[in-house]
């Protein structure tokens, strides 16, 4: 196993300042705070894209103090995983990338963050399964740990032998598991960005078509009920008159069981721009519109990409 200082080191801190006027402000603030892990030798930085999504300005810091400037390479909505670079060489060791496909349930792992060895946490991997992001977001499986790193963004998730195997995107309180319900941190496999990487860096995003996106937040309670709780402005289901405490019922004229199932049943009806035909209960009453959706980088700052 690489030593705890070593992976340390491959290790920084990320700082960004996003415009107030940015999509995302309202809702992920404009002062964001995050870790990175050094995963080329150019200096490359993967990190969790939020935290550097729409920045104005990125500064990138390492253990043995050294801040400077940053740039963001490129951001994927689809995984959730942002690249950044820093303006000018900073010393340290990389990570080098390892797979979810070799962790099992009750697997000793590392969560590392940046700084000093307090960001070092030893956990088990307590689960392996879907999960579904109210923001139109989605993941096949996601990576569950226990107990909880308080710094999670962008923390690295590292296997017995050192490999950077996610990226830390969420604490969740509660989480169940077949014995217990605790607070657990939710990783992003490194899996996901290991075919789009070079793509990221060429061109900003993935390669492939985007998604259609429709610009609400959803919530899925405890009876699988899906209710919007927030709409973006001047966004696709803003414009097809969506609104808050909406019900969904059906899309495409099918019925809709979970969150998951909504997404991939929008997303199967063609890329970016499809129309997504939806039903949803107001007031006691269904209606139903046409949503023409869109690319959800359309809607974007483009921040400091280079």
């Amino acid at each position: 196993m690489r030593s705890s200082t070593l992976q340390l080191d491959a290790m920084v801190s990320i700082k960004a300042h996003i415009p107030e006027d940015a999509m995302s402000a309202s809702l992920l603030g404009t002062e964001r705070t995050g870790h990175g892990a050094r995963i080329r030798e150019d200096g490359l930085i993967a990190t969790i894209g939020y935290v550097i999504n729409e920045a104005e300005n990125v500064w990138i810091g390492t253990n043995h103090g050294a801040l400077v400037p940053g740039f963001v390479v490129g951001y994927d909505f689809d995984s959730g995983f942002g690249l950044v670079k820093p303006t000018m060489p900073i010393e340290g060791p990389t990570l080098e990338l390892g797979s979810t496909a070799t962790l099992s349930i009750g697997d000793p792992v590392t969560v590392t963050g940046s700084g000093t060895v307090d960001q070092i946490v030893h956990a088990d991997v307590v689960a392996k399964q879907e999960f579904a992001g109210r923001w139109e977001y989605l993941l096949d499986e996601a990576i569950f740990t226990t107990p909880p790193h308080d710094s999670w963004s962008g923390a690295a998730l590292i296997d017995g032998h050192g490999r950077l195997c996610g990226l830390g995107s969420l604490l969740i309180q509660g989480f169940e598991t077949d014995d217990d319900s605790s607070a657990a941190n939710m990783f992003v496999p490194i899996d996901l960005l290991e075919p789009i990487v070079d793509d990221i860096c060429e061109h900003g995003r993935r390669s492939a078509p985007p998604r259609p996106w429709l610009g609400v937040l959803v919530h899925e309670d405890h009876n699988d009920q899906l209710t919007i709780v927030g709409v973006y402005r001047n966004c696709p289901a803003d414009k097809a008159g969506l609104k808050p405490g909406d019900v969904i019922l059906r899309v495409d004229d099918a019925p809709v069981r979970s969150l998951a199932n909504m997404f991939r049943r929008i997303w199967n009806l063609g890329r970016a721009g499809v129309e997504v035909p939806i039903s949803v209960m107001r007031d006691s009453e269904t209606l139903t519109t046409v949503i023409e959706s869109n690319d959800r980088a359309t809607f974007q700052r483009i921040g400091t990409v280079q």
